[in-house]
């Protein structure tokens, strides 16, 4: 019999834990110090753009003093810690949204750093963390581990984090030295989580961690925020916090952006696990007592085998049996379903009688196949990705033809859910990434405006090239996604809307950006140079542009480009003093062809005569005053190396820049000749933007669409188009009218609300979260 928590002094134990969890974690911590410095002075040795280099020698220069507060600012942290936290009161959850309001933006940012961190702790220990917890849950009879506790990697490493910023580094310098810290603590604490279970198996705390998932749990008592992997005992879930309204919430939305979306899709992914626990364990299987607390694909020692737990025990032993997959008889029921295509004409027009008629055969089959499972684990992964696939059929905002389509999709998934546990804890699986990206892109069409066959053309594709080829797991939803995303990009990019603007904007970016990017190269490069006053302005402020038109036109390599990079050091070279006779001589000889070459240069910005004379007679009183003057002039050896820097200067192009171009729509018609009528360019408005909401800019996806309020009027957009180097963004609306955004700007309107997704979940997130709303309502027939 196994031995009870009372038997133990359970808090004394507990504290021990914790205490020896946070002195390896210490240990780890000032072993760290010394490596993120090694880490540093190796990346100011490699090569990098100017201002990557920078921010490397500025963060090894403030790592030097800032390195030991680090390290005693977060141990000081987790000593205030160590005190095991006592759980919240009743109804403390009603201000949760309002607590959430209040959050800083910055607090956000470091629990996203944090979670990175803890995310890749568990691909390392997940086994010995979900272990410590069940263990600590035991010793606690059963009350599930609070948000706070210092056991969770979430809570151990924010202070990492933290204190990284606290202690004066900046936070732009932390992905220098992320993937070490990462690195390090990943080893250094799966051997901490490793020794405090030992601790906890000496005391004799051994054979109960499957008790500790089946003790009762109270509603109020729950662990809402455990980890995807960790059991709970409830057969149903309880809803989380986000699910209903509350104070602050669109704020929430707006200050996390990608990390609440991403927050909000785990947390479902999490009660999807609790769920498969909780009814595995909740009803015994073919008579006998059930055992662990493990869901399908929910236990990280068995997936890490690829083995699901079964929901039962073996009436000799009581010891769990291990699910190594779906039943023949299951798999050969599975592989005699008929196709959808077979019992309705699939069109566009089908309307809600045909999507009815499909959801009612898809009920049959699940039904059908339910009843050639043989084990829990079966019928409730069949009951949950029927009721996941009903909830896209009831989708009311894809046309009827799109959703029948995707019908034809439940019973692939099925296969794939009851073979692959990836499927149901994993957001970046393969299937779910096609699916909710096709989604996404027909979310909200009205089919008497737009068109949608050829999508659903391809749609329809993607659906026949997954069926013909069942047996092969993920790698057929991971190739047809990869040409999904080819066509779409095609697809959008021949849009009338988009056709217009899409080789100006591609054309206006390449231009804007190689000449911000040229001045700061050339500054860089002619710091050390004694190069007159007139001659810098006009490089910085002229030249810069000349070069950059000419690259977009010719080439970086094109023969007039080069010439006029050469022009440039020959300029420098002329200006600079000439004491010498001889090379007065000569300056004076290859003048008329230099002057020449200045203003072929001007002429492709489309400058005035009169505004290039202007230009040609400062240069003009430059030289004479070279001439005159008895300072040491510039080495034939500096100018070499200048002219061999000048032709290599795109080698230096740092393509990762966030510096917003000085565009809108009139310099554009000047500079390029075009008109812009039915394009604005965005360049005002939103306010400034956090580096969370810089990076979730990169990552929207080509086919969503949006609400963009704009000049006051609000508006359906679509992301039609992303720029080669993805400086700039381009939304067009339903009437023909583009919108181009910086990368800047448009972080600053996804901020302050004024762009906005027309979906705050993802297409399967919110067809698994309606299929827990029904299991809630309706708990038996998960089983039924």
């Amino acid at each position: 019999m196994a031995t009870s928590s009372l038997e133990f002094n359970s808090p004394q134990l507990m504290a021990q834990v914790r205490l020896r969890l946070v002195e390896r974690s210490v240990a780890a911590m000032q072993t760290l110090q010394p490596k993120v410095l090694d880490a540093l002075i190796e990346l100011m040795d490699q090569a990098a753009p100017s201002r990557e280099m920078q921010l490397r020698r500025d963060a090894w220069m403030l790592y030097q003093g800032a390195k030991g507060k680090w390290i005693d600012g977060t141990i000081k942290v987790w000593q205030k810690t160590l005190t095991a936290p006592v759980p919240p009161k009743k109804g403390s959850n009603s201000f949760k949204g309002l607590a959430l309001e209040l959050e800083s933006t910055e607090s956000v940012e470091n629990k996203i750093l944090a979670s990175k961190l803890a995310l890749s702790l568990m691909e390392t220990a997940a086994h010995e963390i979900n272990h410590l917890r069940k263990r600590l849950k035991f010793l606690g009879c059963g009350r599930a581990l609070v948000d706070t506790d210092i056991v969770h990697p979430e809570v151990l490493l924010l202070p990492v984090v933290e204190q990284w910023e606290a202690s004066g580094m900046p936070r732009e310098a932390w992905p220098l030295v992320s993937p070490v810290v990462q690195k390090h603590l990943n080893e250094h604490l799966q051997k901490a989580y490793e020794q405090c279970n030992l601790l906890l198996t000496d005391q004799g705390v051994t054979c109960n961690i499957d008790e500790a998932n089946s003790m009762p749990v109270h509603r109020d008592e729950r662990d809402e925020d455990a980890p995807l992997m960790q059991a709970s005992a409830t057969p149903v879930p309880e809803r989380r916090g986000t699910d209903n309204p509350a104070i602050g919430v669109d704020s929430v939305r707006r200050v996390g952006g990608p990390a609440w979306r991403h927050g909000r899709a785990q947390s479902i992914l999490q009660q999807v696990g609790r769920l498969l626990s909780g009814a595995f364990l909740g009803a015994p299987a073919h008579g006998a007592a059930p055992a662990g607390g493990s869901a399908a694909g929910f236990d990280a020692g068995a997936s890490a085998e690829g083995m699901l737990p079964a929901t039962g025990a073996t009436p000799a032993t009581g010891a769990p049996v291990w699910y190594a997959g779906p039943c023949v008889p299951l798999m050969v029921a599975l592989d005699q379903q008929p196709q959808l295509s077979q019992a309705h004409f699939v069109t566009s027009e089908g309307g809600a009688r045909v999507v009815s008629q499909v959801a009612h055969e898809l009920r049959q089959q699940s039904a059908e196949l339910k009843g050639k499972a043989e084990n829990d684990n079966e019928k409730a992964i069949i009951e949950l990705v029927a009721l996941m696939f009903q909830s896209i059929l009831q989708e009311d905002r894809l046309p009827s033809g799109v959703r029948v389509w995707f019908a034809r999709l439940q019973i692939p998934v099925l296969r794939l859910a009851l073979t692959a546990p990836d499927f149901f804890n994993n957001l970046d699986h393969p299937a779910r990434k096609l699916i909710d990206h096709m989604g996404s892109c027909v979310l909200g069409f009205d089919s008497n405006n737009i068109s949608t066959q050829e999508l659903e053309t391809e749609i329809k594709r993607v659906v026949q090239v997954i069926e013909q080829y069942p047996d092969t797991g993920d790698r057929v939803y991971k190739r047809v996604y990869e040409e999904f995303q080819t066509f779409l990009k095609a697809h959008l990019a021949h849009k009338p809307t988009a056709q217009k603007v899409l080789g100006l904007a591609e054309q206006l970016e390449q231009k804007e950006t190689l000449a911000i990017q040229y001045t700061i190269e050339l500054r860089d490069q002619l710091k050390d140079m004694p190069v007159r006053e007139g001659i810098r302005n006009f490089l910085f402020k002229v030249w810069a542009e000349v070069l950059a038109v000419s690259t977009v036109r010719q080439g970086k390599q094109g023969e007039e480009t080069m010439t006029l990079k050469k022009s440039a050091a020959e300029l420098i070279w002329a200006a600079s003093a000439k004491p010498n006779r001889v090379e007065r001589a000569k300056v004076i000889d290859h003048l008329p062809e230099l002057l020449q070459s200045l203003r072929t240069g001007m002429s492709l910005l489309g400058l005035a005569r009169a505004a290039q004379d202007a230009h040609l007679k400062i240069i003009s009183d430059t030289f004479a005053d070279a001439f005159m003057s008895k300072t040491e002039a510039i080495a034939d050896e500096q100018i070499q190396a200048l002219g061999k820097r000048l032709a290599e200067l795109d080698d230096f192009i740092d393509e990762n820049s966030t510096q917003e171009l000085p565009l809108d729509s009139d310099n554009i018609e000047e500079l390029l000749g075009v008109e812009t009528t039915d394009l604005d360019v965005v360049s005002q408005g939103g306010g400034s933007a956090s580096p969370v909401m810089l990076e979730w800019a990169h990552e929207l996806t080509l086919g969503s669409w949006f609400t963009l309020t704009y000049r006051g009027v609000a508006g359906q957009v679509q992301l039609v188009w992303r720029s080669p180097l993805g400086h700039m963004h381009l939304f067009a609306n339903t009437l023909g009218h583009s919108y181009l955004f910086q990368t800047a700007r448009l972080a600053a309107y996804l901020q302050s609300g004024e762009l906005e997704p027309q979906e705050d979940e993802s297409l399967m997130t919110r067809a698994a979260s309606n299929a827990l709303d029904q299991i809630q309502v309706n708990p038996e027939r998960l089983l039924g």
